[in-house]
C-alpha cells in the first residue's frame, strides 16, 4: 500500500504544477514582466523572429525547485 499511497502523491503533485504552469499561460498577457525582463532576447528581423526568454525561465526554474524542494522534505 506504500507503494501506491506515493505514487499517488506524486500524481496530485504533478496535477498541481500542470495547473500552476496552464494559469501562467492563460494569464501571460496579463503579466507585464512575464517575458520582458532584462536578459530575455528578442532579435527581430527582415523575415526572422528569434524569441528566447532565458531570465523568465531561470526564475520559473527556481521558483519551481523551490515548490519541489518544499514537498520532497519528509
Amino acid at each position: 500500500m506504500s507503494e501506491l499511497s506515493s505514487f499517488g502523491k506524486v500524481l496530485v503533485l504533478l496535477g498541481v504544477i500542470l495547473v500552476i504552469v496552464g494559469s501562467i499561460f492563460l494569464f501571460a498577457e496579463k503579466l507585464p514582466w512575464v517575458g520582458k525582463l532584462p536578459g530575455d532576447i528578442y532579435i527581430r528581423r527582415k523575415n526572422f523572429i528569434f524569441y528566447f526568454p532565458i531570465t523568465t525561465s531561470i526564475i520559473i526554474s527556481t521558483i519551481l525547485s523551490f515548490i519541489l524542494l518544499f514537498f520532497s522534505k519528509k
